[in-house]
């Protein structure tokens, strides 16, 4: 009987520890690829022929494409839209509004912006606001005085649908080109081809499109479908003015995108705007195509590309600290949100940027984050460096800690434990963390990260000039190719090296290819039977033990 009883309690030791594993594993899986409400290629056949039949959906007259352009069931069938001038219809107005304000902030290149009353630059705001009523127009104040005119104001615009269209016409006259490069337009997407829908969000549907059967974009639009609208038609029950406030995210995307220039953050090709059968101004936007950042991929990678990632991302958050429009903290940020364009990092969403830092007072400045919370200087009512530090220790935690060390060459290892440790623990800035990743690269971009390169190899090794060995592969990770072992190296000492300590390596092809670092890519094998004549190829073959 107690036999039977430890053997019991032995089992139960057993499962728990399982179980604890088992926790542990699917808790890192999901905080590196949760996002919420993001809808990533599923329903894949619906929403392509929603895409499609969206788009022959056009006005009379007009040839522009239509993208999320028909309104979903539920707000089909919504039948409680508040009258006009009620709570929640100045509710709704009043989040319009705010949103309209931000994006004049942002095209303004102001820094920083509190609410409406902030001081403007009086010329720009008057090109923008060239048709509005007034510097202090108020959309509550037009509709108290418009109850009692019920007929004059359905002749007029909607303080949603002015705020909409004043933006539509600045953003016309402001964004016809990028560092001279003129902006797409809807008659560049009238015809495209190989729509494929990508994923969406809370506010954003995604597709895949070419254009001119060559040049391959993504593009943007409210998804009629998503949480926001779905939300926002429940509570307000106005289909048009929740599309006007959630467009007015992919504006402000918009907006950023041209305001803020980087090799790191994604081009902004063109934009559309058309009339749909149910509201006005459709909007969607047109960008750079990138690929979706897996992360269980990205650590089966070399450590050369993931390094790269993450140099791209620091540079780009060090671009954010010190941007024109002062210091840009990324709100949502999460692998997901960036893509891989020809091996950089990009960031694709920035509908949740912000500059605002923070409100405090000396004692209630802190940072809270899932595992620790950071207490930070309180400085004229402002959380100092929020924005700056916020997106360090994002990429700290989703980025570097899974990244940059994990089979880094091992001199280098002492400098990225300290990169990794001091941004864990923000003792450093985003100036100093560059400045420690950009030596990294020198290091290694030079070769000087290699041990003992004077010594002696244990075997010889004869060339042959124009010959490669196609067959013969082994795997060995991390490798550039998944069914033999491709690695980068910065010299033949170090492809000897590499060659030795693979027991299984007879010889090695060196290929006239390169990495984005300078290094030269190797193919290692196992024999010489399948030596061939290929050109600009250089085999090295072990003629002694």
């Amino acid at each position: 009987m107690l036999l039977v009883k430890r053997i019991t309690m032995k089992r139960r030791r057993i499962v728990v520890a399982v179980g604890f594993c088992l926790a542990f594993f699917l808790g890192t899986l999901m905080n590196l690829l949760y996002i919420p409400g993001f809808e990533h290629h599923q329903n894949h056949d619906h929403r392509v022929h929603r895409y499609n039949h969206e788009k022959q959906q056009q006005v009379t007259g007009d040839s522009q494409l239509q993208v999320g352009g028909s309104v979903t069931k539920a707000m089909a069938e919504s039948s409680s839209k508040p009258a006009v001038g009620s709570r929640h219809h100045q509710d709704l107005l009043l989040q319009i509004r705010e949103r309209f304000d931000e994006v004049v902030r942002y095209r303004q290149h102001q820094a920083h912006g509190s609410g409406t009353g902030d001081p403007v630059r009086q010329l720009e705001r008057r090109r923008l606001m060239d048709s509005e009523p007034g510097d202090n127009w108020d959309p509550i104040k037009v509709i108290e005085r418009t109850d009692n005119r019920q007929t004059h104001f359905q002749n007029r615009l909607s303080p949603s649908i002015y705020m909409h269209t004043a933006s539509r016409k600045d953003f016309t006259m402001t964004l016809s080109s990028v560092n001279g490069t003129p902006m797409l337009g809807c008659s560049s997407i009238d015809n495209v081809t190989n729509v494929q829908y990508l994923g969406s969000g809370y506010t954003k549907a995604v597709y895949k499109a070419s254009l001119n059967n060559s040049l391959s974009v993504a593009l943007k639009s409210v998804d009629f479908g998503g949480h926001d609208m779905e939300n926002c038609v429940k509570k307000y029950g106005s289909p048009g003015d929740c599309y006007r406030l959630a467009s007015f995210k992919i504006v402000k995307e918009m907006t950023l995108m041209e305001r803020l220039q980087h090799p790191n953050i994604l081009k902004l090709y063109g934009y559309c705007y058309q009339d749909s059968n149910d509201i006005q101004d459709t909007v969607t936007a047109i960008t750079e195509l990138g690929s979706p950042l897996e992360m269980i991929q990205l650590l089966q990678t070399s450590w050369e590309e993931r390094f790269r990632i993450c140099l791209s991302l620091v540079r780009l958050l060090h671009y954010l600290a010190h941007s024109p429009l002062g210091s840009v903290t990324l709100l949502d940020f999460r692998p997901r949100q960036f893509v891989l364009v020809a091996g950089e990092l990009k960031v694709t969403d920035l509908d949740d940027a912000s500059t605002e830092e923070a409100p405090c007072s000396p004692s209630d400045c802190v940072m809270e984050f899932p595992a620790r919370n950071f207490t930070l200087p309180c400085s004229r009512g402002r959380c100092l460096g929020i924005n700056e530090k916020r997106n360090l220790y994002n990429a700290y935690r989703f980025f570097f800690t899974y990244l940059l060390p994990h089979s880094a060459p091992p001199t280098l290892r002492p400098l990225l434990d300290k990169i990794v440790n001091s941004t864990g623990e923000l003792i450093w800035g985003i100036d100093e963390t560059l400045l420690q990743l950009e030596k990294v690269l020198h290091l290694y971009r030079n070769g000087f990260y290699l041990q003992n390169s004077t010594q002696t190899h244990i075997t010889d090794y004869k060339h042959v000039v124009d010959a490669s060995i196609p067959d013969e592969n082994y795997r060995c990770w991390p490798s550039y190719q998944h069914d033999g072992c491709l690695l980068s190296v910065f010299s033949i000492t170090e492809a000897i090296g590499v060659c030795e300590s693979h027991a299984q390596c007879q010889a090695f092809v060196l290929t006239n290819q390169t990495t984005w670092t300078g290094h030269q890519l190797v193919f290692f094998k196992t024999g010489t039977a399948s030596l061939s004549s290929a050109k600009g190829h250089v085999t090295y073959v072990r003629v002694g033990s």
